[in-house]
């Protein structure tokens, strides 16, 4: 039976066999939209009222609050916490949310509020499952805009109100879960950047502003010429590469959008030759598409991974004791102030002969054994809360499929 005929989800609660009914969304809610105040009284600025615009639907803050002359003097409107927000103009056509604050909404925005026995978080979810169904239906190669009359002409298969309503719960707690793990794996972050910066030197510092207790002394100034040799991996066709644990292999593109500062596994491989690794290596891409140039060192845990063309590879001089780990830290807290960088058209630039020549500071083996480790660790736990979003996420999208029509 075609998608359009079914009256039933594949999946369901337990307890709700009857069918579902198809509804126009504008005769099942009220709707509005908003205005913006005049952008040349300043009078109508700086007051209380947050002022929501298409890309803050799913914020708790706002940019620009609105003075109640303002929203007096505009056709802005107010919305309540839990309103449903849908985006109609521009690059945020589509998107749709429940609002998390009291404010006032422009006219990108249309504010949908169910009648009684219909559900808010049903509603809204549907609306963001179906919402590259509904760009490609109305907006000609996803240009322009939506209306609020597009919007309250689709069409909707809802079940009883009680269904409704646990389908809606669940999804409010799948994303609730989400945005958990999502403010905590911000939070590390945070905490990272704030440790690059503290646990190494900065500009003008022969010490780290923290420090582990029993270790003292300043830091030693050295190029990295001095502590690496620098080579280059080979170029591999493309057409050799694979997703595979067997014949480990890493191509410079994968090396600045996958990996984190320390390469402990790799997924992909070739059954071309190329130069191998070894353990304690630290990688540098030759060229990148990161902003400004600034890509990230990357050390490498594992031998025999065979490196691609435009690596740059730095291997630890034999009389010299170093961890890469540490390096790979310690560059990438200092990596926007001293990488010496090549800027082409859309493509920066990196060379062995040139990076060997700027200085680091460095410390003995054993507190760059600290430093690692806490680095190490940190850099764990934010694989494991990026891995429980990403898990949550395919639930989430997996059910949308399962528990709508």
């Amino acid at each position: 039976m075609a998608k359009e005929e079914r009256r039933q989800p594949e999946l369901r609660f337990k307890g709700f066999t009857d069918d579902w009914e198809q509804r126009k969304l504008g005769k099942i809610c009220n709707t509005y939209s908003g205005g913006t105040p005049s952008v040349t009284d300043s009078s109508y600025y700086n007051g209380n009222i947050p002022f929501i615009r298409s890309a803050e639907i799913n914020s708790e803050t706002t940019e620009l609050f609105l003075t109640k002359s303002g929203l007096k003097n505009s056709s802005a409107k107010l919305v309540e916490k839990g309103s449903i927000l849908y985006a109609m103009y521009g690059a945020t056509s589509g998107e749709v949310g429940i609002s998390k604050i009291n404010g006032a909404i422009n006219q990108a925005i249309l504010a949908i509020h169910p009648h009684e026995n219909y559900n808010s978080y049903f509603i809204m979810q549907w609306l963001r499952l179906n919402k590259e169904q509904i760009i490609s239906t109305y907006l000609q190669g996803g240009q322009g805009n939506l209306s609020g009359s597009i919007i309250k002409s689709l069409k909707i298969e809802f079940p009883n109100s009680n269904e409704q309503q646990i389908i809606g719960d669940f999804f409010n707690l799948l994303d609730k879960n989400i945005d958990l793990h999502q403010r905590k794996l911000d939070q590390l972050n945070q905490l990272k950047e704030s440790l690059l910066q503290q646990m190494f030197p900065g500009k003008g510092e022969t010490v780290p502003k923290l420090r582990f207790a029993g270790f003292e002394g300043e830091w030693e100034e050295r190029k990295l010429g001095s502590i690496y040799d620098f080579s280059k991996g080979k170029g591999l066709p493309l057409n050799s590469f694979t997703y595979s644990k067997d014949d480990p292999a890493i191509a410079y593109g994968h090396l600045y959008t996958k990996y984190s500062e320390v390469i402990s596994e790799v997924n992909l491989s070739s059954d071309d030759d190329g130069v191998l690794s070894k353990e304690n290596d630290l990688l540098f891409p030759g060229s990148s598409t990161v902003p400004n140039g600034t890509a990230q060192a990357n050390a490498i845990m594992l031998n025999n991974v065979k490196l691609g063309g435009d690596i740059i590879i730095a291997r630890p001089k034999q009389d010299i004791r170093v961890l890469s780990i540490f390096m790979s830290y310690h560059i990438n807290s200092q990596r926007q102030k001293l990488f010496p960088i090549t800027v082409g058209t859309t493509i920066a630039h990196m060379y062995g002969k040139d990076l060997s020549k700027v200085k680091f500071f460095i410390t003995n083996y054993s507190e760059q054994e600290k430093i690692s480790y806490v680095f190490k660790q940190l850099d764990n736990t934010i694989t494991l809360h990026q891995r429980k979003i990403d898990s949550l996420k395919e639930l989430k999208n997996s059910s949308l499929q399962l528990l709508f029509v």
